[in-house]
């Protein structure tokens, strides 16, 4: 039986005081992996890991137009949380990136250039790093 307030790791051991690193906590080397998207910023990509980068094609994404696409991943359950960040590559300024859906063995990624209208459109070819947080809903 969970001791309350304890984190159980998979592997059965428990944790019930504080969890520190010097080096932080996530995925380690063999886990992550990259993609670079093809034709359009809508086209789909496939990466089975738990983390990694996708650069994202370079047609233009005009002032306050937003892309989404999917990325399929053999890794991703339907109670897990994806979490994204820009790494790097956007020239808008203003531009975003979020998780719009999870579903098992998917995730669906939302860039939106939040420039004004008639202001940059965003060209770069962005990476975004993503992780995938294992959940369970029982």
């Amino acid at each position: 039986m969970p001791i309350a307030g304890a984190i159980i790791h998979r592997g059965g051991k428990h944790f019930t005081g504080p969890i520190t690193s010097s080096v932080g906590f996530g995925s380690k080397v063999g886990d992550g992996g990259s993609v670079t998207q093809a034709t359009n910023r809508t086209t789909g990509v496939t990466l089975n890991k738990v983390s990694g980068a996708i650069t994202t094609n370079t047609a233009s994404l005009a002032a306050e137009a937003t892309a989404d696409f999917i990325v399929t991943n053999s890794k991703v359950e339907i109670n897990d949380v994806v979490a994204v960040s820009v790494r790097s590559g956007a020239n808008g300024g203003g531009t975003t990136v979020s998780i719009i859906g999870v579903a098992a063995g998917t995730f669906t990624i939302r860039v939106h250039n939040g420039n004004v209208a008639a202001g940059t459109a965003e060209t770069g070819a962005i990476i975004i790093n993503f992780v995938v947080l294992k959940g369970a809903s029982a």
